[in-house]
């Protein structure tokens, strides 16, 4: 029954992607917050539809500690779900993308229309200045920052290396970090074609101050936070590595 169910969702998603790619070039011409807006209507529809297709539902822990206005978005990186969940409840923001992101067929199109910061990670001085200049712009539209710190999707129970560039970013541009614990890869692991039923737990912390402190001290507030909050986490999923489902066990 799981793979029927997840196949559902896969077909689901072929078939709604295409038209909303042809959509984002339709829209190119209309103000960025409206096409965040327009283009997001698709994560809502993904979301919805992993709900009904594979049981996948989420719930929302700290609603409270968003920012209205100008902020930085920090959160746990696990599997797809967060790329498109988080921006059904955080204010509009864009994502801190690798460039070549925006190469990949249909995905890489609709991410574009989302004004994204696009940068190159090989070169890492001309890839600060482009956060920088490319920040700035966005919070003048209207949009937060989002970032994944660990720069990439980490298995669940597993923990990457946490990079303070974002840490300087919102230091420069005086902008206070949201960060987010979540555990979306114990239901959706990392590149799987299964989606196992249960209830993602995405937990939002209080915004955290950079500017006047060290990269290093802020990324390691935002770091232990996140990954502390996480650890408490009570309901585990289907998906958890063995050795986490261990370590849970002999602490009960």
């Amino acid at each position: 029954m799981i793979w029927f169910r997840s196949a559902l969702y896969w077909l689901g998603m072929i078939i709604l992607t295409p038209p909303y790619a042809v959509l984002c070039f339709l829209i190119l011409p209309l103000p960025p917050i409206l096409r965040f807006r327009i283009v997001t209507g698709w994560c809502w529809c993904m979301v919805q539809w992993v709900r009904i297709t594979c049981g996948l539902k989420h719930r929302v822990i700290g609603r409270e500690n968003i920012v209205h206005g100008p902020y930085m978005l920090m959160s746990k990186h696990q599997s797809a779900w967060e790329t498109m969940g988080l921006t059904q409840i955080f204010p509009p923001y864009v994502y801190v993308v690798k460039r070549e992101l925006l190469k990949i067929p249909f995905f890489g199109w609709g991410l574009r229309t989302l004004s994204p910061i696009a940068i190159d990670r090989s070169n890492r001085s001309e890839a600060q200045r482009m956060l920088m200049e490319q920040g700035r712009a966005r919070l003048t539209e209207g949009f937060g920052i989002g970032i994944f710190p660990e720069g990439t999707r980490v298995p669940a129970g597993k923990r990457g290396q946490y990079k303070q560039g974002g840490a300087r970013l919102a230091a420069d541009l005086d902008i206070p970090i949201v960060p987010v614990a979540l555990n979306a890869g114990e239901f959706w692991p990392r590149n799987s074609f299964l989606k196992w039923p249960g209830t993602i737990t995405v937990k939002i912390g209080k915004p955290i101050q950079a500017a006047g402190r060290p990269a290093s001290e802020v990324m390691a507030e935002v770091e232990n936070w996140i990954e502390t909050e996480l650890a408490a986490f009570e309901e585990r999923g289907p998906k958890l590595p063995p050795k986490q489902l261990a370590a849970d066990a002999a602490q009960a």
